[in-house]
């Protein structure tokens, strides 16, 4: 809680710092924001040079989203993928 009632104004100090840090974290945003851009172009830059030797991306992907998985959500997950398809008659 903060020691200086509501309806008091900020000094003008206390308001310059709380603008200058409100900047701080806007332009940090801003800086991230375009990284993260720059990342994701360079992503997209790999999956079409996987796609141009040859490789299928839709797997490329499914792939890299069951590695982020723990393993026993893994092996959970493909066990019932299992069952389903026994139960649909898909398995030999």
């Amino acid at each position: 809680m903060s020691d200086i009632p509501n309806d008091q104004p900020l000094s003008d100090a206390a308001a310059g710092f709380a603008k200058e840090q409100l900047k701080s974290f806007i332009e940090r945003i801003e800086r991230l924001e375009e990284e993260k851009k720059t990342i994701a172009d360079d992503i997209k830059d790999v999956f079409a040079e996987a796609k141009g030797t040859g490789f299928d991306t839709k797997a490329l992907r499914e792939i890299l989203k069951i590695r982020k998985q723990d393993a026993d959500q893994r092996a959970e997950h493909e066990a019932i993928v299992d069952l389903y398809l026994q139960a649909l008659g898909m398995v030999g």
